[in-house]
């Protein structure tokens, strides 16, 4: 397995990924849609994703967006997207993306990698804290449209 920036050559297989991530969500397949929001991102320099690849065959990507701190002077990462394919979790590939994840971050000098998910989802908090990630107690999030 290599783990990989993504760039526009891997475009067809993290178009293949992002899709699956979607329908993880519950969100309708949209194949082109999703191709055409990862080019731009890429194109446009908007985020940073890298794909686990076995064989030249996908098995999971890691999305990064970058978010700035005003009272620190510097970046932060927002780990926004994890997925692996079904067939390949269990076997260390998300491991090894938030290991990039991270690794990615410290080489860009970010303040820090921030990421947020579901209270019942129990098996990425267990991945999340055995990598280091710790829960944020000292703040309220809010949100609003």
């Amino acid at each position: 397995m290599i783990i990989q920036k993504a760039s526009l050559n891997e475009l067809e297989p993290l178009t293949e990924l992002f899709d699956l991530y979607r329908l993880f969500y519950k969100q309708e397949s949209d194949l082109e849609g999703a191709r055409q929001f990862l080019k731009e991102r890429i194109s446009n320099k908007e985020s940073v994703a890298f794909i686990a690849l076995d064989d030249n065959k996908p098995l999971g990507f890691v999305h990064l967006y970058p978010a700035f701190s005003s009272v620190s002077m510097k970046r932060s990462w927002i780990l926004n997207d994890l997925y692996v394919k079904e067939e390949a979790r269990g076997s260390g590939v998300g491991e090894n993306l938030l290991t990039t994840a991270i690794q990615f971050a410290k080489q860009t000098e970010a303040k820090g990698l921030f990421l947020e998910t579901a209270n019942d989802n129990y098996n990425a908090q267990r991945l999340y804290e055995k990598i280091g990630f710790k829960k944020e107690t000292n703040y309220f999030y809010y949100y609003s449209i």
